[in-house]
């Protein structure tokens, strides 16, 4: 029964990004608060990733990430459960000529074990939250040291049980959005749409996922995004208050490592190192 109803999660999720695969570039484009957070992301990746490395992308959307990643020179893996998303990630490659550095596949990330390409990454790699559609995220997890090599990196973006900005909607009386992180549980999850298409979602926090890793995998770095900044959904703040959008991103930028921030934003990056370990699990040792 577990399984049949995680497929009925995945299926409904599938369904709405592949509605919204249509419009997401145009949808998105041109919201700064997108790409306030997508420098945000790249900007970790740079940190970590060591030159050339190669990359295992989980809910890779329509490939701006991986567009970006190759050209900088590292080779991508990019993998969705949508095929909408994945068809535009094709042609979006094709069109860029970067077809010896980005493939692609259709796969959940709740079945990394059949991935076509069974090889190890440098990188695992998922932005915007697409992994809060795992109702088990440990079941994910739990793929990541078999696939990583040794001092391989793990960097997530991921939505954490409580966001500031959605609890302070409670003042404007929309109780339901502001408190649905907080009420969801393991079982049901919150309710979620796109386009008219309904699906379900968790909320993990950082200790959660660290406790998942925490046998091989040390961390790296902890950030909050859009704790302070507004997420999203406030498309329209930037542009009528362009001046306090620039001081909130200062001073985000300063606590965004800082605890609390580090985990009541709308997300938080984490970074996590796997330690250098062979596949029985034991220390690699250098006479």
């Amino acid at each position: 029964m577990q399984t049949k109803l995680t497929e009925i999660d995945e299926v409904n999720a599938a369904a709405a990004f592949n509605e919204q695969s249509i419009v997401f570039d145009k949808t998105y484009a041109a919201n700064k608060i997108v790409t306030y957070k997508r420098n945000r992301v790249r900007a970790v990746l740079k940190k970590y990733l060591p030159l050339n490395s190669t990359i295992l992308e989980l809910n890779s959307g329509t490939g701006d990430d991986a567009i970006w990643l190759a050209n900088e020179g590292h080779t991508v893996h990019a993998t969705d459960i949508a095929e909408g998303m994945q068809e535009i990630l094709k042609q979006k490659v094709f069109a860029a000529g970067l077809a010896q550095k980005i493939t692609t596949e259709k796969c959940s990330f709740t079945n990394l074990d059949m991935l076509t390409h069974q090889r190890t990454y440098d990188c695992i790699f998922s932005n915007f939250a697409g992994l809060n559609c795992a109702k088990d995220l440990s079941q994910v997890l739990i793929h990541f040291n078999k696939l990583l090599k040794p001092n391989g990196v793990v960097i997530l973006v991921v939505m954490p049980k409580f966001s500031l900005w959605e609890f302070l909607l409670c003042f404007k009386g929309e109780f339901k959005l502001a408190f649905r992180r907080l009420t969801s549980t393991s079982k049901r999850g919150a309710k979620a749409h796109i386009l008219g298409q309904y699906f379900r979602c968790w909320y993990y926090n950082p200790l959660y996922i660290k406790k998942c890793l925490q046998e091989n995998f040390k961390l790296l770095q902890l950030e909050g995004m859009c704790t302070i900044v507004p997420p999203s959904f406030i498309e329209n703040f930037p542009l009528k208050y362009p001046k306090c959008f620039s001081v909130l991103t200062q001073l985000e930028d300063a606590l965004k490592t800082v605890w609390p921030f580090t985990a009541i934003g709308d997300y938080y990056i984490i970074s996590l190192k796997k330690e250098g370990l062979v596949e029985n699990h034991r220390p690699v040792f250098q006479p």
